[in-house]
């Protein structure tokens, strides 16, 4: 049996990391995703674009030392996407499914946004396999105000406006426009989630199993993107002009080129006990 002491001694291991630093969106770590079939009623098309997708360095990365990743937004009117479906706005996602997947551990990734009515970044995790079944982790996601972030799980009978979320606010004076640090940790009983080191909501194996299975057993993958409008913004802000979900001033941000996600690093460790 592994002491207290041992315990409390475990050290923890690097699955994954990438701090952005490269020219370049690194392909051996990532997949861009192109939109099939939109969901949720979004209004953006996701594209593989250095347009929407690309990493800055020096100034231009707002802080990130060594660089970033930054998601852009842009209105594209009239884009038509593969299957014929038109969209007025083009915008990025990315993620690790069958390049890095994991279970158990601590995910984290620093970050900071643009605020507006029904801009909807999002750093999540998800499993392979049928929706919701296969388990969803939400670590951080923002619909455009900018005094809180929202965590939350879906997964069988417990999805869409699911009872297992928590609405994480800001103190005074800080918001999503700076620079935090968002994570989860990761058991095979309890999911804590944090901002910046402090935990905001801890959701336990007993509290999942109280509306259905616990869907947390199974590898996991990282995504990031950068949703606009659709049915959560929407349910908030009650905006259905000039699109779902999105105010006429975040229309105006777009259009300005100012709506963006930085993304300094993501962190993916697994705690191990020698």
């Amino acid at each position: 049996m592994v002491s207290q002491v041992n315990a409390q001694q475990a050290k923890t291991d690097t699955v994954f990391f990438d701090d952005f630093n490269s020219g370049a969106l690194d392909h051996s770590k990532w997949n861009v995703e192109i939109t099939g079939h939109t969901v949720n009623n979004e209004q953006q098309a996701y594209v593989d674009s250095a347009a929407t997708i690309y990493i800055v360095k020096g100034s231009d990365a707002e802080g990130a030392v060594r660089g970033a990743l930054v998601l852009k937004a842009i209105y594209r009117p009239g884009f038509t996407s593969k299957e014929q479906k038109k969209y007025d706005f083009i915008s990025g996602r990315i993620n690790t499914q069958a390049k890095m997947e994991f279970t158990y551990g601590t995910a984290s990734a620093r970050m900071k946004m643009t605020a507006g009515a029904g801009l909807w970044p999002a750093f999540w995790a998800l499993g392979n396999g049928k929706w919701p079944d296969c388990g969803e982790i939400d670590m951080m996601e923002t619909i455009g105000d900018s005094s809180w972030t929202s965590h939350a799980l879906h997964g069988p009978n417990y999805f869409g406006n699911t009872p297992l979320a928590y609405r994480a606010f800001f103190p005074a004076g800080t918001d999503v426009t700076q620079w935090h640090v968002y994570s989860v940790d990761w058991s095979p009983t309890t999911l804590i989630f944090k901002i910046d080191g402090k935990v905001t909501y801890t959701v336990t194996k007993a509290m999942v199993e109280k509306y259905g299975r616990w869907a947390y057993d199974n590898k996991k993958f990282i995504i990031l993107n950068f949703a606009l409008g659709g049915g959560y913004p929407a349910g908030y802000n009650k905006v259905t002009k000039p699109y779902y979900g999105i105010s006429e001033s975040t229309v105006a941000k777009i259009k300005a080129g100012e709506a963006k996600v930085f993304v300094d690093w993501v962190l993916v460790t697994r705690n191990k006990i020698p």
